[in-house]
């Protein structure tokens, strides 16, 4: 079963943010999501219980960084973020870690995630383009959570991708991810553990597309998206 109560600590962390409205919800959902997909996929990888409890909260706080930018980064279309504000988006995960760091009884597991749960496995990523084994256990199993949640939800620039054509997209851009990892969440995502997992972020989208009157989810054309997923993953 999914996890879908925050404690009251991740809950006064969150609401201490500035976001008012649907940013605040769009990211608690994003986040729950996340935050499920790494403690299952940590579970995969037979981590210890410890890990995961760290991991899952990981997910969810991940990108609280955004919260504090998020004028810069939410109700934009696709061609306006990526020309004018890709730096605001690269700034998140070490706002987040500050923010973090800041408030104190966080394990370095967890604040190492959530700082580097951007860099890819090629080294392309970001803040500190880190290679392979130099980028954290944590924050490569982030990557894989983070990329395949955001496919498969509603953004303000485009509509959702179903679970196939998101598994698709990562195959095509598997550089970016420990190949370890990424055969696990392989073997996750065709498990009927993913059963709950699916129909959470579909009743997300669906309140999303009532909210914006927009379309269902879309297939993936890898002639037209070739070389933009690293926004389309935003």
């Amino acid at each position: 079963m999914m996890q879908r109560d925050l404690d009251d600590g991740l809950w006064s962390i969150l609401r201490s943010e500035d976001s008012m409205g649907n940013d605040m919800l769009d990211a608690v959902d994003h986040g729950i999501l996340v935050s499920n997909l790494a403690g299952l996929l940590a579970q995969e990888l037979c981590c210890g219980e410890a890990f995961c409890e760290e991991i899952v909260k990981a997910g969810m706080l991940h990108d609280i960084g955004k919260l504090q930018i998020g004028k810069y980064l939410y109700g934009r279309d696709n061609a306006v973020l990526q020309i004018e504000e890709m730096k605001y988006v690269r700034m998140h995960p070490q706002l987040g870690y500050e923010k973090l760091s800041k408030i104190g009884g966080f394990s370095e597991l967890m604040l190492a995630a959530v700082l580097h749960h951007h860099e890819n496995y090629d080294g392309t990523g970001y803040p500190g383009n880190m290679r392979g084994e130099k980028i954290p256990f944590a924050a490569r199993i982030l990557r894989i959570c983070d990329v395949y949640a955001a496919l498969i939800s509603e953004r303000p620039y485009r509509a959702a991708f179903d679970s196939v054509a998101a598994v698709e997209m990562m195959i095509d851009e598997v550089r970016h991810f420990d190949m370890r990892i990424f055969l696990a969440f392989l073997s996750l995502v065709h498990s009927d553990r993913m059963k709950d997992i699916l129909w959470f972020a579909e009743t997300v989208n669906e309140k999303i597309r009532q909210r914006e009157n927009v379309k269902g989810a879309v297939e993936y054309d890898n002639t037209k998206t070739k070389g933009d997923t690293g926004l389309v993953w935003c």
